[in-house]
């Protein structure tokens, strides 16, 4: 059964009139996420730092947000989780994750690097990747100035940025296969993740009509991403999937929702995770939708959801 948390907030998103993304101008959908926030997201808890900063990446400077948790001290050293933001390639930034990324900061005792990458349709496939292996490069290569320990790195999303977080995950392994550095992924938290663009799974039918997320709107997405160029869909890089190999990949924590048409193949994506001799847990929440992990003001789940990430980022990293 649908939580009924979430089928209050379906109904009242169709009572007032809740346009759906993809009838949308990509400018005009971001500024609809954005202002949905004071909706559905809680009051962002106080964090003993949240400081815009900058990396270098192959485009110019890739905007970060460093978050350290309250009741940390000034030069402690932490590990880090980089959190690269969901919203379909398309939409979503530093602000729409905020409150999440608080919330992960204060519950691991993590510093968090938000990354804001390159958004479509003005920069379509590769670009996000591009700017996220840069960010993530980045934060180990200035650790020290930033106060955290360069072995203990993790890399996480939601949705798009989940997608990304696992590519990140992939590159970084076989760069590192190759001798291109010492940067190693010590977790990789992947939430509700978009992990193959061919969308062949049984839940994007049973789920992609009235649940937020909706196959039409991935479909948008999707396009505005690849510049409707369909040999995407078939790069691991878009589709991690599909990559050759899932071996020697850190371990995960791998979230889904019950009525999210990504469902299916993010259990796909455990289970190739798990059978390639990658330690992994999968945890589903039955009841929910896509998105519900930022929900915390009208989803009760979604409070719980961010306790379960945080502690298992937490063992993850521990020294």
């Amino acid at each position: 059964m649908l939580h009924p948390e979430a089928r209050f907030l379906l109904d009242l998103m169709a009572q007032r009139g809740i346009p759906p993304a993809h009838t949308l101008a990509a400018v005009q959908a971001r500024q609809m996420f954005v202002e949905r926030r004071a909706v559905t997201q809680p009051e962002p808890p106080p964090v003993a730092l949240a400081q815009d900063i900058a990396a270098t990446g192959p485009a110019g400077a890739v905007p970060l947000r460093h978050y350290r948790p309250a009741g940390s001290e000034a030069g402690q050293v932490l590990p880090v989780l980089v959190y690269f933001h969901g919203g379909g390639w398309v939409i979503g930034d530093l602000d729409t994750h905020d409150v999440l990324c608080r919330q992960l900061a204060n519950a691991s005792g993590c510093a968090i690097i938000a990354v804001h990458y390159r958004l479509a349709p003005e920069a379509v496939f590769p670009a996000a990747v591009d700017d996220c292996l840069a960010a993530t490069r980045w934060v180990h290569a200035n650790a020290a100035a930033l106060r955290i320990d360069p072995a203990r790195i993790a890399v996480g999303g939601d949705s798009a940025g989940g997608n990304l977080a696992a590519v990140i995950a992939l590159l970084v392994r076989d760069s590192t296969e190759n001798g291109a550095g010492d940067l190693a992924i010590r977790f990789q938290l992947l939430i509700y993740p978009a992990v193959d663009m061919r969308q062949l799974t049984p839940s994007i039918a049973t789920n992609g009509k009235g649940y937020m997320l909706e196959q039409a709107t991935m479909a948008y997405f999707q396009g505005h991403y690849t510049g409707q160029n369909a040999a995407v869909h078939d790069d691991w890089r878009a589709s991690p999937l599909l990559a050759v190999s899932h071996k020697d990949l850190p371990p995960a924590l791998v979230l889904t929702a019950g009525f999210d048409p990504l469902r299916d193949e993010g259990h796909l994506y455990a289970d190739k995770l798990a059978t390639s001799g990658v330690k992994t847990s999968y945890v589903c929440f039955e009841r929910q939708i896509h998105g519900f992990i930022t929900m915390g003001r009208v989803m009760t789940e979604a409070n719980a959801a961010v306790r379960l990430c945080a502690a298992e980022l937490q063992a993850a990293l521990a020294a």
